[in-house]
């Protein structure tokens, strides 16, 4: 079975949806289950985990009601305000919803590069323990020196690391990144994603080989079953198509058993998210 684990949909808002930028005009519109659907049917992956864009309650709101509605959406990483004195009533209120596996924020779009570190946040990151919710992290390169304090303040919680924390590619920024996400796959609660690398790649001349390195990287760090095929659907259209991304991955794990390229493939999403 082929999960996807990281994918968005919206109803596109210019305001709401500002940091689509001119580069990505491609995807200034809406992106709805039925359009997904199709994708996969061309591309025989089996379900998905959608994932937060906007940071509001009604975007979890939103994702939680597609999912109801549509059983291929197999989890909800929703976004609430993990800095809140009342967070815990809040996880508390959602803790209903079978669909909503976890939460992220997009910490990526902080100012503050020890944002992760901050007392407030991190009060709110330990509750997710208590009500079994996973939690996306999502990061700059040079975040990740406060990631990795981060992760070893909840050695019990489960943590996903999106999109190989976005190195970039296009510069080819290598050595830095790779130093401290060895560091942060010897805590084994941490687990990445293999999603949203084309993107920092050139949109328009990008090269397998220029990014398998990165993906070297990760999954000698993190090794098998903890790494995960994710596609950043829609926003990977702005530098391919899902068809792309897919073999981008495949190809580069063909060489493993078959065992380990299912894991990778969607065995380790669905363990990761208890789909």
């Amino acid at each position: 079975m082929i999960i996807d684990s990281h994918q968005h949909f919206w109803k596109y808002e210019p305001v709401k949806h500002s940091w689509i930028d001119e580069d990505m005009a491609v995807i200034r519109k809406d992106f709805l289950p039925n359009d997904l659907k199709a994708v996969y049917e061309e591309n025989n992956v089996d379900g998905c985990v959608a994932v937060q864009a906007d940071q509001t309650l009604a975007e979890t709101d939103f994702l939680i009601d597609l999912a109801s509605k549509n059983n291929f959406i197999q989890g909800v990483v929703g976004w609430a305000d993990l800095r809140e004195a009342n967070i815990d009533a809040t996880l508390e209120q959602y803790h209903s919803q079978t669909k909503l596996k976890g939460w992220r924020h997009v910490v990526q779009g902080e100012a503050d590069h020890n944002f992760l570190l901050r007392s407030n946040f991190v009060r709110g990151i330990s509750y997710l323990e208590k009500y079994n919710y996973t939690y996306d992290i999502l990061v700059f390169p040079h975040q990740l020196g406060a990631t990795l304090e981060f992760v070893k303040l909840f050695p019990h919680q489960k943590f996903v690391i999106d999109h190989i924390a976005k190195p970039y590619i296009k510069d080819a920024y290598f050595e830095g990144w790779a130093v401290l996400m060895k560091e942060i796959a010897k805590h084994e609660n941490v687990y990445c994603k293999l999603s949203g690398m084309i993107t920092e790649a050139d949109y328009k001349s990008w090269k397998p080989e220029q990014i398998r390195p990165y993906m070297e990287v990760i999954l000698n760090a993190f090794g098998t079953k903890r790494v995960m095929f994710g596609s950043d659907w829609p926003v990977c259209l702005v530098a391919g198509n899902y068809q792309q991304v897919k073999l981008l991955v495949t190809n580069f794990i063909s060489q493993l058993s078959t065992i380990e390229q299912s894991a990778i493939m969607g065995e380790n999403a669905t363990s990761f998210y208890k789909l």
